[in-house]
């Protein structure tokens, strides 16, 4: 087949970014596709991505280096600067590029007003799976500020659920410590989001990484924390011994527990949701 018969790729961008802006096209005109030299590019002023992992920056400049950049870099003429262009979407695969040694990379050259560079930036960001949870939500609410769209319609633009839209713009709502440890890496975001709403999830984030609890026990953690405390009616002949070790080994298991001592003995009950729970509990008990 002819280079003059291929047709362009289908763009998950446009039809994300049509959503926002009604004009924009379905996909990329042939004609805006170019090549250009790495040196007439910079990174745009909307990047939504924080900062670029050197390790994953450098898996990235191998490939590369094997097979080429198989997605054009989207970008918009320098306002003021003719023969310069800013980079909407794709900073990350300009810099492998020139981690590559490459001197020129595909681009599509479209004339964006700022809104519309922002829009196409945080939506081809979004479309793709390495932002960390922290600048994905980041990004929606941008998105969701700028341009006024329900959750719905936004989940349309960058081709997610509703329900995922919604649980990771829940974490925004966590303090800044807690949302450190997800950019970083220390918390997962499945992690982060069972400590929406809870008391003190601060202090719940260090003791899921510090004992290393898988999702289901940091969901226990915080469910026995946000259990309510007994009140002035409750009885208070409880053994205070045996209430602090419930605690400690609650917080410990990450499922909930009941001692009780009568005498020289007693029991101690511990309960679980479901066999994930109990699989976890036999092998924390057996050190597998």
């Amino acid at each position: 087949m002819s280079s003059t018969s291929r047709k362009p790729p289908t763009s998950r961008l446009g039809r994300g970014l049509s959503a926002l802006i009604p004009d924009a096209p379905a996909t990329p005109d042939a004609a805006t596709l170019r090549t250009l030299p790495v040196e007439a590019l910079e990174p745009g002023p909307f990047q939504p991505r924080g900062g670029m992992d050197r390790a994953s920056l450098e898996e990235l400049a191998e490939s590369i280096r094997a097979h080429g950049i198989l997605q054009p870099i989207l970008a918009r003429p320098k306002p003021g600067s003719p023969g310069s262009y800013e980079i909407v979407g794709g900073e990350r695969r300009w810099r492998a590029a020139q981690a590559a040694q490459l001197h020129e990379v595909p681009v599509v050259v479209r004339d964006l007003g700022d809104q519309e560079a922002m829009a196409a930036g945080l939506v081809e960001n979004l479309q793709r799976q390495d932002l960390n949870a922290m600048e994905e939500a980041e990004g929606y609410r941008r998105l969701l500020e700028e341009f006024g769209l329900t959750q719905e319609g936004l989940g349309q633009a960058v081709g997610k659920s509703r329900s995922h839209v919604a649980n990771t713009l829940r974490l925004l709502t966590l303090p800044a410590e807690v949302r450190d440890m997800v950019r970083g890496g220390t918390l997962s975001a499945g992690h982060a989001r069972t400590l929406v709403g809870a008391a003190d999830p601060g202090r719940l984030a260090a003791l899921i990484v510090a004992r290393g609890l898988n999702v289901r026990q940091a969901e226990a953690l915080a469910a026995a924390q946000a259990r309510p405390k007994p009140g002035p009616s409750a009885r208070t002949d409880r053994d205070p011994e045996a209430a602090a070790l419930e605690r400690d080994l609650t917080e410990r298991l990450g499922l909930r527990v009941s001692v009780k001592h009568q005498g020289k003995g007693g029991e101690v009950v511990i309960r679980y949701r479901d066999l994930d729970q109990l699989d976890g509990l036999v092998r924390l008990l057996s050190g597998g």
